[in-house]
């Protein structure tokens, strides 16, 4: 199976980008003060762009729908009774090593603060 590779890291595309790169820069340095006024809204603009072209790589095309997505999450998940109580069990143990983590860390810095008082 072969992979076609990108325009863009060919040799091409690669002097493309070095192009495009300085005649950005060349513009930005001889009209920027033409470009800086409307910098805010040049970047607000910019948020509903990227989303209309970068949202497709999310693989967002053909949504199915399900009488119960709930479900569907659960069983994507793996969400059993079973499995959400391990989890919660985890999930516990967890927050109790973080909060006893959290005892120990305030007790040595008093300890330590201790010693520069003295």
């Amino acid at each position: 199976m072969n992979k076609k590779s990108s325009f863009w890291c060919s040799k091409s595309g690669v002097a493309a980008l070095l192009m495009i790169a300085v005649a950005g820069y060349l513009l930005l340095v001889e009209h920027g003060e033409h470009i800086f006024p409307y910098l805010p809204f040049i970047i607000l603009l910019m948020c509903p762009l990227m989303h209309l072209f970068m949202h497709g790589n999310h693989k967002h095309g053909g949504h199915k729908h399900h009488e119960s997505p709930i479900e569907e999450i659960s069983v994507s998940k793996g969400l059993d009774s079973e499995n959400f109580a391990d989890q919660s069990k985890q999930n516990d143990a967890y927050r109790e090593g973080y909060i006893e983590g959290l005892k120990t860390a305030r007790e040595e810095n008093a300890q330590q603060e201790q010693k520069h008082e003295q």
